[in-house]
C-alpha cells in the first residue's frame, strides 16, 4: 500500500471527525535560484477533508525516509515545467 492510500485510509479530520479524505501531491519552488529558474524541488502532501475542507500538510520526505521527487525535479530543469 503507498503512502497516499495509506494516508486516506488512516485519515480522520482533526476539524470535523470525517473519514473521507483526498490526497493530492504539490510541487513548489524554493527561494533564490530555484525561484529564478522555476525547479519545483519542495514535495508535499495535502490531505482535505472533503467533508469540511480542512487541509492538512504532510512532508513526504518523512513519510518515505527519503528525498521524494527527484526524478520530477530533473524533469522541471530539463524541461522548464
Amino acid at each position: 500500500m503507498s503512502v497516499n492510500e495509506l494516508i486516506e485510509h488512516r485519515f480522520k479530520c482533526a476539524k470535523c471527525q470525517s473519514n473521507a479524505g483526498r490526497v493530492k501531491e504539490v510541487s513548489m519552488t524554493g527561494a533564490g535560484l530555484s525561484k529564478l529558474l522555476d525547479i519545483e524541488h519542495n514535495h508535499f502532501l495535502f490531505v482535505s477533508c472533503q467533508n469540511c475542507g480542512f487541509v492538512e500538510v504532510y512532508d513526504p520526505n518523512v513519510l518515505h525516509g527519503k528525498k521524494a521527487g527527484s526524478v520530477g525535479t530533473i524533469l522541471d530543469i530539463l524541461f522548464g515545467n
